[in-house]
């Protein structure tokens, strides 16, 4: 494959590259470059960290990325997840890692890495205080939306810590890609200022995007970067997202009650599973994974105008906005296919006595924001 393929790989995952000149230098310069991205176990996930997060790694690899998926175990009791007990949160980190195995995220190129591994290394607390003291009190508090918080938010000492952890992770698993979602672009900006300072270098930042909640978007104006976190599916918020455990009459009951409205196609979240999730569903094992979409059938009666097929995203969105798919439609086909990509995750922790057993500890831990 050569470096003009492996960069449209890496645009397809990309909302944003910080910058392309950079990337296309670093893929003529590496056949295998080495990404991370970093999640804190906090609970279930849900399918844009589930399935969305596979399509993108299985990418990314595909392109000849190296990807090092770092457990942020630490940095979930910084920001106390689980109610700052870090052996539930380390459980659900695993139980995380179950859920990625079942949906077929390519793990020959993935290498899992835990905060709770870097903790006793001398040289990374290096990097975090000289982080920490190259940066103001306010441009740290800027970057606190990447922790699920806002400068407004009542935090403690560990949590402003929290973001000098995070840009120190990155030199510090060495990867050339931050690849992260736009929640997080504040503090990749971070560590692309203050790494040449500091004897590092400039991470390349490859931004994905973050799906909507199933409700209605905010009306309020604000700064993009922002609206896009107050759109995104949360766990906080159960009905405003699918998660990767949940049944398929829950998947169907949360998408009839979607916000749908007819003939919109901007900020419309059910689309969005289309176009970020259906149609792209083979990529998310990269066993079957190919390149471009997978055709998408609308099942309907004949009344209505019968079975209708769609090669693309495309092609789906351009008869929505004209009021040929009706949104019941629409809900039922997601339902369907989402039901399809789950099940195979439905069947590991069924069938896996130590992932259910796993799920099951998880499932009983009281959730804190």
């Amino acid at each position: 494959m050569n470096v003009e393929d492996r960069l449209a790989l890496v645009r397809e995952v990309g909302e944003e590259i910080v910058t392309e000149d950079e990337l296309r230098a670093l893929l003529e310069a590496k056949p295998h470059p080495v990404a991370y991205d970093g999640f804190e176990p906090s609970g279930t996930i849900h399918v844009a960290q589930g399935i969305l997060r596979a399509i993108n790694v299985n990418k990314m690899t595909l392109a000849g990325v190296r990807f090092k998926m770092f457990v942020a175990d630490w940095h979930a009791w910084a920001n106390n997840k689980m109610g700052g007990d870090l052996e539930k949160i380390q459980a659900t980190g695993r139980y995380i890692v179950e859920i990625w195995k079942a949906t077929g995220m390519d793990l020959d190129h993935v290498q899992f890495v835990w905060a709770s591994e870097f903790v006793t290394d001398e040289a990374y607390w290096k990097k975090v205080m000289n982080i920490a003291r190259d940066s103001s009190l306010d441009r740290i508090l800027r970057t606190t939306q990447i922790m699920g918080r806002s400068d407004k938010d009542k935090l403690s000492a560990a949590q402003i810590l929290y973001p000098c952890m995070q840009a120190a992770d990155i030199f510090h698993l060495g990867a050339d890609i931050t690849q992260l979602g736009m929640d997080q672009r504040k503090v990749n900006m971070l560590a692309r200022e203050v790494g040449p300072k500091l004897g590092y270098y400039k991470p390349i930042v490859v931004s994905h995007h973050m799906m909507m909640g199933l409700q209605a978007p905010p009306s309020a104006e604000m700064d993009p970067v922002e609206r896009a976190t107050a759109m995104k599916m949360s766990k906080s918020n159960p009905d405003s997202a699918i998660f990767m455990s949940d049944s398929a009459e829950q998947v169907t009951k949360k998408l009839n009650k979607a916000f749908c409205p007819e003939k919109v196609v901007e900020e419309n979240p059910v689309l969005e599973y289309f176009r970020y999730l259906i149609f792209q569903r083979h990529w998310a094992n990269h066993r079957t994974g190919r390149p471009g979409e997978s055709p998408v059938t609308i099942e309907r009666p004949e009344k209505f105008g019968g079975n209708v097929t769609y090669e693309t995203y495309a092609a789906l969105a351009a008869d929505y906005a004209e009021g040929k798919v009706h949104p019941a439609d629409l809900k039922k086909t997601a339902a369907r296919y989402l039901n399809e990509i789950l099940q195979p995750v439905r069947d590991h922790f069924e069938k896996d006595e130590k992932a259910k057993a796993l799920k099951a500890q998880v499932e009983s831990f009281k959730v804190t924001r």
